[in-house]
């Protein structure tokens, strides 16, 4: 496998920095965007790729467009981006009329616009290729096939939902993927921005390399691909209706793509469960 050059947005914690020790193991460069670059100050395992000069780390906020650009500048020619920003527990409050609601409700809206509106063009190199961590049960079509308890708690769970669901609409325009209101839902244009889609910048239609991986209810269970007994997973285009997944098996799932797989699930949405 070439080394990778891969920048990372969202991979302090849970899947995407699961996945990026997976990578950085095997080789990759990564470049990561923290706005506390702190996080990894007593953190082993990352110290030992900073210091040998493979994981790079940048401060500052995907939610501002001037960091993005900087932490595209600071990466290079880039291979592939692993975004997996999510909504961090700080920013969480519950009502019990609204459910889930959170500080930011179009984080990572926001965040997907920004990145995509800042990535360079270098002469005769390939544009890179995406990974987006979405959910289970954002769209009609993903809710309706839950199991009934899952369908309980995404209820609760609609500010990140629709947040999320906002993303794959922004992710799907630079795709070129059709976006059918029945089956995908109709996002607020005001998590998207009015005009959004003549924003500069933006990836034309059919022009974004992108795998979506909508994944089921998480867990911090432990990586069941590596023990060896089968896949641990499952994986479909197709509506799984399945429980859980655990963050360990994603980014699991992330890694396999990006190093092995990439052809057979490039420009797919897949949802992952057990």
């Amino acid at each position: 496998m070439a080394s990778l050059n891969i920048l990372a947005f969202g991979a302090s914690r849970n899947i995407g920095y699961f996945a990026a020790v997976r990578l950085l193991e095997q080789g990759a460069t990564i470049t990561f965007l923290l706005r506390s670059p702190s996080v990894f100050d007593e953190d082993s395992t990352i110290q030992k790729y900073v210091q040998s000069g493979n994981a790079r780390l940048v401060k500052g906020d995907a939610f501002n467009e001037a960091d993005t650009r900087r932490a595209w500048n600071e990466a290079g020619i880039v291979d592939a981006v692993i975004f997996t920003i999510g909504t961090p527990p700080s920013s969480v409050s519950f009502s019990l009329t609204k459910g889930v609601v959170i500080k930011t409700p179009n984080l990572c809206t926001q965040c997907i616009l920004n990145v995509l509106c800042t990535i360079p063009t270098y002469t005769n190199a390939p544009r890179p290729k995406f990974v987006v961590l979405s959910s289970g049960g954002v769209t009609p079509s993903g809710y309706k096939a839950l199991p009934l308890l899952n369908k309980a708690i995404y209820t609760m769970l609609g500010s990140p939902s629709r947040d999320k669901a906002a993303m794959e609409r922004v992710v799907a325009h630079c795709a070129g993927w059709a976006w059918v209101p029945k089956r995908d839902g109709e996002p607020n244009v005001e998590l998207m921005g009015k005009g959004w889609m003549e924003r500069a910048g933006l990836p034309a239609p059919g022009s974004l390399d992108v795998l979506v991986v909508r994944v089921a209810l998480l867990t911090n269970g432990p990586c069941e691909a590596d023990k060896g007994k089968g896949k641990g997973y499952r994986a479909s285009e197709e509506e799984l209706g399945g429980y859980t997944i655990s963050r360990k098996d994603a980014a699991h799932f992330v890694f396999n793509v990006l190093t092995r797989r990439w052809d057979e699930f490039s420009k797919k949405r897949m949802n992952l469960a057990y």
